[in-house]
C-alpha cells in the first residue's frame, strides 16, 4: 500500500497523518530510534520522540529498554484490524441511525405538509421518466395494474423491468382481458414471464397502477388519452400513509382472485386455473425455509448476504402476500399454499 493511502486509512481510525507515516516507517524498516525517524522524516529528534511515544500509548509500537531506545511496530493484524473493525461497526451504526432519523424526518414532513406525501405528475413524458426511476431504485418488489391502451408507456417498451428482474426484484403484474387485444401484447407478456415476471389476468381493472417496494405508488388522477394521444395524463405519486395502504390492499384483492398465466410450449400464454397462489422466488423460498426452521433474522441475513433490515422487509412482504398477521400464521399459510 502506498504511504499516502496508508496514512488515509489510519486517519480514518483516529491516527494522525504524522503518526501514520512514522508507523509505516517502523513497519517497513523493522525498527528505528528517534534519531532514525528524524533523519528519514525531516522532523527534529524531539518531535520524532513525541510521535514514537504517542504510537506506544496507542498500542501501535513498542520499544526496547536501554539507550537509545529502538522502537518497533506492533504487527498490523494486532494493532490495526481491531481498530478498523470497530470503526466500521461504528460507521454502520451511525449510518443506520442517520437512516432512522431521515425516515422520521420524512414522516414528520408528510404529516405536516401534503406536498411531501402526494406529488402531481403532468404529461406522458414526465410519467415515463418517473416510472423508469421507481423501477431503477426498486429493491424488493414491483406491483402493476396493466390496462388496455397505453397512456405513456407502450407495451414492450418497459425495458427497465428486465433490468430489475435481473437484479432480483420481484414483479407481480395483473393484466385485464382487453390488454391482450393490443398489437404485440401477448409476445411482450410472454417475454416478461420468461424473464421471471409473475403474471395474472382479470376481466377488468379499475385503474392503472404501479407500486414499488410498498413505499411509493403511481396512479392516474385524471384519465389520459389512450394510445399516447395528445391528451395529457395527470398522475399522482403517493408515499406512505393510508392512501398507499389502500392501493396495496386493492392490488392484493385483485391478485388473489386473478387467474395465473404461464407460457405454453408454443410460446403463447395459458391460463392455469388450478394454480391459485403465486410461487416464490428462489431467494424467498430459501428465506422462508430458514425462517420456519427457527433461524434468527441476523443469521438469515448472514447466510443470504442481506442486511437484517432487508430480511425483515421481505418477511413482512411475505406476510402481506399471504394475508398473515404473524410469523406463525405465515408458516401455516406457506404450508397451505404449497410454498414449502
Amino acid at each position: 500500500m502506498r504511504t499516502g493511502r496508508f496514512c488515509e486509512v489510519l486517519e480514518a481510525v483516529g491516527v494522525s497523518q504524522e503518526q501514520a507515516a512514522v508507523y509505516h516507517m517502523l513497519v517497513t524498516a523493522g525498527g528505528a530510534t528517534a534519531e532514525d525517524v528524524a533523519l528519514r522524516s525531516g522532523m527534529d529528534v524531539l518531535d520524532g520522540q513525541l510521535v514514537l511515544q504517542a504510537l506506544v500509548r496507542q498500542g501501535l509500537a513498542s520499544h526496547t529498554d536501554g539507550t537509545p531506545r529502538v522502537f518497533r511496530a506492533v504487527p498490523p493484524d494486532v494493532a490495526l484490524l481491531p481498530r478498523i473493525k470497530n470503526s466500521a461497526q461504528a460507521l454502520d451504526a451511525a449510518r443506520a441511525e442517520a437512516d432512522r432519523l431521515l425516515e422520521a424526518h420524512r414522516k414528520t414532513m408528510r404529516r405536516h405538509d401534503a406536498g411531501h406525501l402526494l406529488e402531481i405528475i403532468t404529461g406522458g413524458e414526465a410519467l415515463r421518466q418517473r416510472l423508469k426511476s421507481i423501477q431503477a431504485t426498486a429493491r424488493e418488489e414491483m406491483l402493476w395494474f396493466c390496462k388496455a391502451q397505453y397512456v405513456a408507456m407502450p407495451s414492450g417498451s418497459n425495458t427497465d423491468e428486465f433490468e430489475a428482474l435481473a437484479r432480483g426484484v420481484r414483479y407481480r403484474v395483473l393484466y385485464e382481458k382487453a390488454f391482450f387485444d393490443d398489437e404485440g401484447a401477448v409476445d411482450n407478456v410472454v417475454a416478461g414471464v420468461r424473464a421471471g415476471e409473475s403474471a395474472r389476468a382479470v376481466p377488468e381493472l379499475p385503474l392503472r397502477l404501479a407500486i414499488a417496494d410498498r413505499t411509493v405508488a403511481v396512479f392516474p388522477l385524471v384519465p389520459g388519452g389512450p394510445n399516447g394521444s395528445p391528451e395529457q395524463p395527470t398522475t399522482a405519486l403517493v408515499r406512505d400513509g393510508n392512501l398507499l395502504s389502500a392501493l396495496i390492499a386493492l392490488f392484493e384483492s385483485y391478485w388473489e382472485n386473478a387467474v395465473p398465466l404461464s407460457v405454453s410450449d408454443e410460446d403463447g400464454l395459458t391460463r392455469n386455473e388450478t394454480e391459485t397462489h403465486p410461487s416464490l422466488s428462489p431467494a424467498d423460498s430459501r428465506l422462508l425455509s430458514l425462517l420456519i426452521a427457527g433461524v434468527p433474522d441476523k443469521a438469515i441475513a448472514s447466510q443470504m448476504g442481506l442486511s437484517r433490515r432487508t430480511v425483515q422487509r421481505r418477511v413482512q412482504s411475505l406476510m402481506e402476500q399471504a394475508g398473515a398477521g404473524s410469523r406463525v400464521q405465515l408458516a401455516w399459510q406457506a404450508a397451505r399454499r404449497g410454498w414449502l
